[in-house]
């Protein structure tokens, strides 16, 4: 942890965590989550949640609808997102803390959509749910009870980009493109989600699960800054664009990089699923050239 202020802006500690679990000021977000089992997540909140923790649904909140064109979790309507917030009794001065039990695969949506709102007060609980569970075993089946929330959005933090801004800097040698799926998607060797494989012309590859640990924390912010810093090769933060099958694990990218101290690298929401919905779109297979 690098200090105070980044403890409630990435990262917080199971032991943070602890000493501020019923702080009225403090709230608890369980994203738990299953791409191909989309009840898992409120099966696993039911079973079992870290006390005084809220249960937040990839698709029914924190993903708008699917029109077959915008692919699989466009971003919900900022009002519903609001309202949600206020129902989960966020204000503008609640501290979020998002947990999974992937190493951050899916509250990193939530870490994203909150400064999507304007709110920065929000981190992931490092390790998430096994390291909770392993190092406090303390768990709760109870909903907690908390009151309405009056959270206002303020102006987006974050940058975001549509397939039309994708497309037109496809030659852009000046602008990174980071394609956050495993290897073997990302070549379009295997496509277990979306009905075409490959990739997007001139993404590099960076899987998210490359900014953890062994055991689900995150890496260093130095080693993080490191392996991102070689992939910018002397581009700007600002210059790079995360994509992955839906925008979800893109956002993992993009906390990553915020975590290393390389702030202002931009989101494309509709990512790959979007991208194939228009066929008139070009696709890559295998691996980009080296120098691109």
């Amino acid at each position: 942890m690098r200090d105070e202020l980044s403890a409630y802006t990435t990262l917080v500690t199971v032991e943070q965590l602890h000493d501020h679990l019923f702080h009225p000021q403090w709230c608890v977000v369980d994203v738990r989550h299953d791409l191909l089992d989309p009840d898992a997540g409120r099966r696993a909140y039911a079973a079992g949640h870290i006390p005084g923790a809220v249960f937040a649904h990839i698709d029914e909140d924190l993903s708008g609808p699917k029109t077959g064109r915008n692919g699989r979790h466009p971003l919900p309507a900022r009002d519903d997102l609001v309202a949600a917030f206020r129902r989960w009794g966020i204000d503008n001065d609640t501290r979020i803390v998002a947990y999974d039990a992937h190493g951050g695969q899916f509250a990193v949506r939530l870490w994203w959509l909150a400064r999507w709102l304007g709110h920065p007060k929000v981190a992931l609980l490092d390790g998430g749910w096994p390291a909770w569970i392993a190092r406090m075993n303390w768990s709760s089946v109870e909903p907690p009870e908390r009151a309405a929330g009056s959270f206002e959005p303020r102006a987006a933090r974050v940058p975001v980009r549509t397939a039309e801004d994708v497309l037109r800097s496809l030659d852009r040698a000046d602008l990174l493109l980071l394609d956050a799926r495993n290897n073997e998607r990302y070549r379009g060797e295997q496509e277990p989600i979306d009905p075409v494989a490959g990739h997007i012309p001139g993404a590099r590859n960076r899987p998210w699960q490359s900014n953890l640990n062994a055991d689900q924390t995150f890496k260093s912010a130095a080693d993080l800054r490191r392996e991102f810093e070689l992939a910018l090769a002397g581009r700007a933060p600002a210059s790079v664009t995360h994509q992955c099958g839906s925008g979800i694990t893109a956002c993992h990218n993009v906390f990553a990089m915020e975590l290393a101290g390389l702030s202002g690298s931009a989101l494309y929401p509709g990512s790959w699923s979007e991208w194939v919905s228009d066929p008139s779109r070009p696709v890559a297979l295998g691996e980009e050239p080296a120098g691109r």
